[in-house]
């Protein structure tokens, strides 16, 4: 479970990795971020319960492109709160879910609905055309 700060009210949250539905806070019921970390072991859990569509960020801590779009996919979690689940998978450390997915560079960005890939993109983006990718799926 993460621990999610409200941004309506402030309360701290516990926040499970996987559910379906969206997350809301226990004190003022705002929608909350929907930010969570996936593995090669939580990955199909994470996604395939999830009844939000899910952007799934596929990274490594050693790539600079990944480090630059952490804070706008960390945002659109925020920004889409309700909407949107985000998951981050460290590609160094869950190479299965790279495998299998045709994963070859970093960042690459997975749109998921109902467990089915809809969409990807590949590389560090400008945060208002991945913004608008978001937008676009999320509204189809």
């Amino acid at each position: 479970m993460n621990v999610v700060t409200c941004p309506g009210c402030a309360a701290k949250n516990r926040v499970p990795q996987a559910r379906a539905g969206k997350v809301r806070c226990a004190k003022c019921h705002a929608d909350l971020p929907w930010l969570v970390e996936a593995d090669d072991n939580s990955f199909d859990t994470v996604v395939a319960e999830a009844t939000l569509p899910v952007l799934v960020d596929v990274w490594a801590p050693w790539c600079g492109p990944c480090r630059q779009i952490a804070p706008v996919v960390d945002g659109l979690s925020r920004e889409f709160a309700g909407r949107l689940k985000v998951a981050k998978v460290n590609a160094d450390t869950s190479p299965r879910v790279s495998q299998r997915h045709g994963v070859s560079s970093i960042p690459t960005l997975l749109l998921y609905r109902d467990g089915k890939e809809i969409d990807r993109m590949i590389g560090a983006v400008p945060a208002p055309q991945l913004r608008a990718w978001v937008e676009r799926a999320l509204t189809t």
